[in-house]
């Protein structure tokens, strides 16, 4: 399993955590798919040490990545006894993950600019 397991955030990084918050993605949600895409692929516990999150952080996180489709899963298993070790990556690059949240964003900004007309649309007919 190829991977960087001294993997830190950049200022750059810390500042695109920011943005997805702003954007309204959750913190730990950000810091989690900048981890991941940081790496080639990684087990659930590196994101926790290296991304400063608890484990149930970590995995809700990993559910939402999984829903959206930006990440697969792969299990890895273990000698001896005992569950595998789920492995993750990205299933595309980053900027293609941002071009995807970019369209959800601006279907949220047309829904928004829709109501805000309807709104006005029926104050003004009063």
């Amino acid at each position: 399993m190829a991977q960087n397991k001294s993997y830190k955030f950049t200022s750059q990084d810390e500042k695109v955590i920011k943005i997805f918050q702003e954007l309204g993605m959750s913190r730990n949600l950000a810091k989690t798919l900048m981890y991941i895409s940081n790496v080639e692929e990684c087990r659930s516990a590196e994101i926790e040490r290296y991304a400063s999150l608890r484990q149930p952080e970590v995995s809700v996180a990993m559910q939402e990545l999984q829903r959206r489709g930006w990440i697969k899963k792969r299990d890895l298993k273990k000698k001896g006894k005992g569950r595998p070790v789920h492995i993750y990556k990205l299933t595309s690059p980053i900027n293609k993950i941002v071009q995807n949240f970019e369209k959800e964003k601006n279907k949220e900004i047309d829904i928004i600019k829709k109501d805000l007309d309807d709104l006005k649309n029926l104050i003004n007919s009063r």
